[in-house]
């Protein structure tokens, strides 16, 4: 078992033979760590000012330039990504940048440690981290954490999770760039003597990257939703020690699935960038409350949680945005949100922001963003149009302004944080009052397919239950005289669903022996059985219900564009 250190201790001399880091074949011990720190010292002291902002996709990487800063005495601003409009933000708060920026003062360390160098230990209260996270405006805010929060944060989390950890190897699907990648994946292990992975791996690389390795997973709701369900998962049962997951709820059947696949129940982290970890539960149980972290106080006020711990600037209750109840054995159960601040792929998105942003086209006179539920949640606006810009009235115009919108938010807002969803009127919606309510938003975006239900999930078969709702898009107009389940629908169903469970090659070739024997209305529900036979590469598919045999057919696909 590595000796504990505290992060203020963990880069003051070097330590052979303590683990650090592992990048594929390579690797590297707490020595080669403590040498590229001092290199980072010296060339950071080298420079004026004492604000700098990092960024590197390499995790290792990244622990020494952090140490090497915190080490020259300087404040380390940590943004979330290396975007050209983050970058043009943070100029006027620091004074360079270090790492894999587009346009970066100092990509590598440029100064040789003196001979004699020598780090002393930090002072916890002084040295300074700043991260950044949407406040209720959804402007990015800054938050100023100091090492002894942080410290207190790992102590905590070794506490109450670190039992059987010993002599793993830390992978993770998340960015050390935030909060919960950066205590999870780079601070927790330096203190723990742990073997950081340098890289984040896709779920798909993941099997291969963690073979023939004690090994935990730090991970997201929603790659633990995602994780592809024919791969051989099962060597990995009894060499992944633990699954941890954060940054937004991880749904109850993703958990269990991810249980099930991985031979290890997530253990999920309650807590934001402002108060650290508040809170962990364990999905070995169907719906498990939440649970405080070591040290960390809590209470419900006016139906909010409050908390107050050392993870926190100052010793004050913190009243968040989550309504919550006690569950009558010492932990708390989460009951919503109560701001407009929602989550989409773990990432905080404020709606007011957004619209504000939008509503800044000349094309737009007003706007509203929603929040589609479902398997993957997904951002949705709502466009008044201005005066003189027409509604469009075709689908080529409608993707025109949408991608032009979209372009629009491009500098400041990445792929996932943009809508996917769009949909252009000449007023919104409003009801008898005069209000534009959620509903009749939602109501814009009615889904095109039922959320499926999957009773079987095999390397090459696949069963799924899907209830034919009558408020689904597709039954629109197809037919004027009863509505039915257009077979187009069917076709396309089938191999939207196939692609979440089997690895089906990109390019459609032809369809074979395609049959429709009886019609699906709704109301009913249809069990679709798939088989892939990937010698053949050809997916066959069949649908049927109480009724009896609706349709089946075989679609062939090839490899290739």
């Amino acid at each position: 078992m590595a000796e504990w250190r505290s992060l203020a201790d963990v880069a003051v001399r070097p330590l052979p033979g303590r683990a650090f880091l592992a990048a594929g074949a390579a690797s590297a011990d707490h020595a080669d760590f403590h040498r590229d720190v001092l290199r980072w010292k010296a060339s950071l002291r080298a420079r004026a000012g004492d604000t700098w902002a990092l960024h590197f996709e390499d995790a290792a990487r990244f622990a020494a330039a952090l140490y090497g800063a915190w080490h020259a005495g300087k404040t380390v601003v940590l943004p979330g990504d290396a975007l050209a409009g983050t970058q043009s933000r943070l100029r006027t708060r620091v004074d360079g940048f270090v790492g894999d920026w587009i346009d970066s003062e100092m990509p590598t360390p440029d100064h040789a440690p003196d001979a004699d160098a020598a780090a002393g230990a930090l002072d916890a209260n002084a040295t300074r981290l700043v991260v950044f996270t949407s406040g209720s405006t959804g402007e990015p805010v800054a938050i100023e954490k100091r090492l002894r929060q942080l410290d207190a944060e790992v102590h905590a989390l070794e506490a109450a999770l670190g039992s059987g950890l010993d002599g793993v190897a830390v992978h993770g699907t998340v960015s050390h760039q935030h909060i919960y990648g950066l205590l999870f994946r780079v601070l927790w292990p330096l203190a723990a003597g742990r073997v950081i992975v340098s890289r984040a791996f896709f779920p798909e690389d993941l099997l291969a990257a963690m073979d023939g390795q004690d090994a935990v997973l730090v991970a997201s709701p929603a790659h633990l939703k995602r994780l592809p369900a024919q791969l051989s998962w099962a060597s990995l049962h009894g060499k992944l020690r633990a699954v941890f997951s954060s940054g937004g709820a991880l749904p109850a059947e993703a958990a269990h699935d991810a249980a099930r696949l991985l031979g290890v129940p997530p253990t999920e982290i309650l807590g934001s960038s402002e108060t650290g970890g508040m809170a962990w539960r364990r999905w070995d149980e169907e719906q498990p409350a939440w649970r405080p972290l070591p040290g960390v106080d809590w209470r419900v006020q006016d139906g909010s949680l409050e908390v107050r711990s050392p993870h926190l600037a100052d010793a004050v209750w913190w009243r968040s945005q989550d309504r919550a109840e006690p569950d009558g054995a010492g932990g708390f159960r989460l009951l919503g949100r109560t701001d407009r601040i929602v989550k989409v792929e773990e990432r905080r998105v404020s709606l007011d922001a957004l619209e504000r942003q939008i509503r800044a086209h000349p094309a737009v006179s007003d706007v509203r963003v929603v929040l589609l539920g479902g398997t993957r949640s997904t951002l949705a606006a709502v466009v008044a149009t201005a005066d003189g810009t027409p509604v469009p009235d075709d689908a080529a115009a409608r993707r025109a302004l949408a991608q032009g919108l979209s372009r629009h938010l491009a500098r400041t807002q990445d792929a996932v944080t943009r809508p996917r969803r769009w949909r252009f009127v000449p007023a919104l919606p409003s009801n008898a009052q005069g209000k534009v309510t959620e509903a009749s938003l939602t109501a814009l975006f009615r889904p095109e397919r039922p959320t499926p239900t999957w009773k079987l999930r095999e390397a090459a078969r696949a069963q799924v239950e899907l209830p034919l709702d009558a408020s689904l898009a597709v039954f629109d107009g197809h037919f004027l005289q009863a509505a039915v389940l257009p077979g187009v629908a069917q076709l396309d169903w089938a191999v939207q669903l196939a692609r979440e469970v089997f690895a089906i090659p990109p390019r459609f070739l032809r369809m074979e022996a395609l049959k429709f024997q009886r019609v699906a209305r709704p109301g009913d529900l249809v069990r679709l059985d798939l088989e892939w036979q990937a010698e053949r590469m050809t997916l066959a598919f069949r649908y049927t219900s109480v009724h009896g045999p609706h349709a089946s057919g075989r679609v062939v696909f090839a490899n290739g564009e």
